[in-house]
């Protein structure tokens, strides 16, 4: 038998055999490759972040240009100005009808205002402004629905970000420390977050955000984040609180307490790590509903106001104008959908990765 060094010890089977050791977070990832829909669900929400935060950088137009000759234009790969005017000259027709059957002066005026403006086009069709093409259209002022919608996803997606972080941690402070302490401490805590369950969820939301009467549109969306953050903390807490009871007793705690370790240290240096993955999983799981807290809010006029803008914001506008216009509901609709559905994918493939009992199943 050959001779093996205590470093190989460790890293052989019972034949004898040397074993390559794997880590944890090394099987989890070679786990989640093997799930196609959530690589695939990453690649999409990786694409979707690289897009969103970084169209200052790319060729967008600007979300915030106006212009009314451009307005409720539908998707074309054709120029602006030659989209405009021939809706203009379909305008002129249909009214120009109207006025030979009726004969009513305010149609009159509307002909007269028309053929003004299809001859103030016409002499502006070669400008760069009515060079733009709106492969997705535009809204009720004339601005590109594509640069609308991604930098809607910035504030859409900062919210499930920032949301998912705060609640994350306030949550696994709380439960962490009720869970490892327990006695009175784990008691306050405990009917506290029974206290808030009890409560309903979004009317605490909305009430907070009605409460807060400001015209910054800044001041807004930070109030926004606060208060879907404050209420989101629940559930997680109780997660943790409920790993952190099943792992205190263990062996490796009771290890680090003989070698005088602080519960401090025993807590987010033994204990946290070990619940990582189910913080994980639950974070990716929650992030989806931040954003479609915010998206309600928004539709209800709560949320965020112009001239920024959301995905919220824009299913709201686009809702009013479905009828006529359906491309301004389906276009921020769709993107938001595909996001969620990504992050969904994503969160689902983590949970079954980091799930030590999903390695019988593979």
């Amino acid at each position: 038998m050959p001779l093996i060094n205590k470093k190989q010890e460790s890293a052989v089977n019972e034949f004898n055999q040397y074993v390559k050791p794997v880590s944890l977070w090394a099987d989890a990832w070679k786990r989640l490759r093997r799930n196609k829909m959530a690589v695939l669900g990453m690649w999409i929400v990786g694409i979707y972040i690289f897009i969103t935060f970084g169209a200052s950088f790319l060729p967008f137009y600007s979300y915030t240009d106006q212009e009314l000759f451009h307005a409720n234009l539908p998707p074309s790969f054709k120029p602006a100005g030659v989209v405009a005017l021939a809706k203009l000259a379909e305008r002129e027709k249909e009214v120009s009808a109207a006025v030979l059957l009726t004969g009513r002066s305010d149609l009159k005026m509307d002909l007269t205002r028309i053929q003004n403006e299809l001859e103030q086009l016409t002499r502006e069709i070669d400008e760069p402004k009515h060079q733009r093409v709106y492969i997705f259209g535009t809204d009720s002022l004339g601005r590109d629905m594509l640069a609308r919608t991604i930098y809607g996803g910035q504030i859409s997606i900062l919210i499930g970000l920032i949301g998912t972080i705060t609640a994350g941690f306030i949550g696994i402070v709380l439960g962490s420390m009720g869970g490892y302490f327990g006695g009175w401490f784990d008691n306050l805590v405990g009917r506290f977050v029974d206290f808030m369950y009890s409560m309903p969820y979004m009317l605490i939301v909305i009430i907070i955000m009605a409460m807060i009467e400001t015209n910054n549109p800044t001041t807004k969306v930070f109030v926004l984040f606060i208060a879907i953050a404050m209420i989101s903390w629940l559930t997680i807490s109780r997660v943790v609180r409920g790993q952190v009871i099943s792992l205190k007793n263990s062996e490796f705690v009771e290890a680090a307490r003989s070698m005088g370790a602080s519960s401090g240290r025993i807590i987010f240096r033994h204990l946290l790590p070990n619940t990582l993955g189910v913080i994980i999983v639950y974070s990716t799981l929650s992030f989806p509903s931040f954003i479609m807290n915010e998206s309600f809010l928004s539709f209800l006029g709560l949320g965020v106001s112009a001239p920024m803008a959301s995905w919220g914001t824009l299913v709201s506008d686009g809702v009013q104008s479905l009828q006529l216009y359906p491309w301004r509901l389906l276009v921020p609709g769709l993107a938001m959908t595909i996001f969620l559905f990504a992050m969904n994918f994503l969160g689902d493939g983590l949970r079954d990765a980091l799930d030590p009992q999903s390695k019988n199943r593979n």
